[in-house]
């Protein structure tokens, strides 16, 4: 199958017509084949569902063999919230090509992601028109409240992770969420790790697993 954005593919382990999708995307500086070392975890607990690992779709100006979402370098956060738009609606064509190529409904994805891709799969999942199941976030942030704020739309499910050690999007970035969601009245869970620094931690992936098979499966 062919998407707009440079994708690693992992098919349902049944072999059989996917009953549902996850799409993960990756962090700042990384790209799909990261990512896809947590689908690979997951896959042999989750035979019906394919998982969709995208490569983001701009060269990362700090790391030239990955890919960013939007650029961080120098950027006011009136300027990062511009290109997060831009990335938004790439990803949202991605979500579409998934329903579509793989006959699933809204209902039947969950994406999620890393820092970065956290990031960008939060404001893509809220504001989407069509809900999709969830949101799985590890290590991330609401990139602009306010904007956030203004446009929510939907209302999937959300788990959001994160170590107490992370000093590259600190911890303040989910305990802020954890509060805007709670305001809005969402259903909201979250996990924090302990001395657990900007990584996703193996407990962290269990607790990501165990996400899924309650709500897809």
């Amino acid at each position: 199958m062919n998407y707009s954005l440079n994708t690693t593919i992992l098919d349902p382990l049944s072999k059989a017509k996917p009953k549902n999708a996850v799409i993960l995307c990756h962090g700042y500086g990384g790209d799909g084949k990261d990512i896809s070392l947590l689908a690979s975890y997951w896959k042999a607990h989750l035979p019906d569902t394919i998982f969709i690992c995208p490569d983001a779709p701009e060269k990362c100006a700090a790391s030239p063999s990955g890919f960013q979402w939007f650029d961080l370098i120098d950027q006011t956060p009136e300027q990062i919230l511009s290109k997060s738009l831009v990335a938004e609606d790439k990803l949202n064509k991605l979500i579409d090509e998934v329903k579509l190529q793989n006959n699933l409904s809204s209902d039947q994805i969950i994406i999620g992601g890393f820092s970065q891709g956290c990031m960008i799969a939060l404001q893509t999942g809220i504001k989407r028109k069509d809900k999709i199941n969830s949101i799985i976030g590890y290590s991330g942030k609401i990139i602009d409240k306010g904007h956030l704020g203004k446009n929510i739309i939907s209302r999937p499910n959300i788990i959001l992770m994160h170590g107490d050690a992370d000093q590259v999007v600190t911890i303040e970035g989910l305990l802020e969420a954890k509060d805007f969601f709670t305001r809005n009245n969402y259903n909201i869970e979250t996990k924090i790790f302990k001395n657990c620094e900007h990584r996703i931690p193996t407990e962290g992936s269990s607790f990501g697993l165990q996400f899924i098979k309650k709500h897809l499966y």
